[in-house]
């Protein structure tokens, strides 16, 4: 089993049978620019229950690392994973953390397998969180893909 890649937006999943969409969120509490206004523009849930989720952090285990699922239709769920620190490149570099979003696609692995779910994402980690592609892949792999989970990956355009 391989990543697929396709043109197109992660927002609109092309699969049949439960679905998750996938994206990476930072640890601020902050929802507001790149993939999540597309999330935002389909389904409000998510983003509300990010807000709720970062506001009730100190004692509901938000933080780096941390994955939850929105369901937002009868067979489709939106993976909320918190992998970046912040938002700015700073003395630290980029906002991206890879080793949290290791973590979290390791988590989604297991629920993606329990509902029997194929994963859908843009790249992840790899626009206003500053990754690298091919340093994000081989954690897709290691996770999902090593899961037997199908993943597709669009690329906007």
């Amino acid at each position: 089993m391989t990543i697929r890649y396709l043109k197109g937006d992660a927002t609109s999943p092309q699969a049949k049978g439960p679905k998750v969409v996938a994206h990476v969120c930072n640890d601020l509490g902050g929802w507001g620019k790149g993939f999540v206004l597309a999330i935002s523009r389909r389904w409000p849930e998510p983003e509300r229950d990010y807000r709720a989720w970062h506001r009730g952090r100190a004692g509901n285990g938000f933080g780096l690392g941390a994955t939850r699922l929105v369901q937002v239709q009868p067979d489709l769920w939106v993976a909320n994973m918190v992998g970046q620190r912040g938002t700015r490149t700073g003395s630290a570099g980029p906002p991206v953390r890879y080793e949290a979003i290791g973590k979290c696609l390791a988590a989604l692995a297991g629920h993606a397998s329990a509902l029997g779910a194929s994963v859908h994402m843009p790249r992840i980690g790899c626009g206003l969180a500053g990754g690298r592609w091919e340093l994000v892949e081989p954690l897709v792999e290691r996770t999902l893909v090593a899961a037997g989970i199908e993943v597709t990956v669009y690329d906007f355009g």
